[in-house]
């Protein structure tokens, strides 16, 4: 497995695994490899440092120990997302969590109560849920409303 450092041409940056260079580029001519933020498949690789495998050769100097009685600095944290992708994440989550608050869960019977709302055989509110693919694409054609709603992975990754 080979991990990708990848660029779209909105210059959001994001990673991902594929089994080798070929696959990547398959995927990419098939229109596979999207931007996880704004869906563009104009995606290019980036450069990427190489990842060296913990051999017996040593390719930099050690760090110093630090001196009896000083503490050693803290680790800096690391971002795994730019500032802009950060922001975005935040704005998912307000949405996510606006509507989960404030609209009727109403699980896999999303797309008949969606239609019953839209034909004005139930009363209209704020809804979500789950819907297969070809209830989502039959809701779209009869000009329904519906949207995606994010989900986001969890905090701790």
């Amino acid at each position: 497995m080979m991990l990708y450092r990848l660029q779209c041409g909105q210059d959001h940056d994001f990673e991902s695994w594929f089994r080798d260079s070929a696959a990547f580029d398959s995927q990419k001519v098939r229109g596979l490899v999207t931007c996880p933020v704004c869906g563009s498949t104009e995606v290019e690789k980036a450069i990427m440092a190489p990842a060296l495998g913990a051999g017996t050769r040593k390719f930099a100097p050690e760090e110093p120990a630090a001196p009896a009685g000083v503490p050693a600095p803290a680790a800096a944290p690391v971002a795994l997302m730019g500032e802009k992708e950060q922001a975005l994440r935040a704005m998912l989550k307000a949405v996510r969590e606006h509507v989960v608050n404030t609209a009727d869960y109403v699980g896999e019977e999303f797309a008949t109560k969606a239609r019953r709302m839209h034909e004005g055989d139930e009363e209209k509110r704020a809804i979500y849920g789950e819907a297969s693919p070809d209830e989502v694409r039959g809701l779209i054609e009869d000009d329904i409303e519906v949207m995606p709603l994010p989900n986001l992975p969890d905090e701790r990754n």
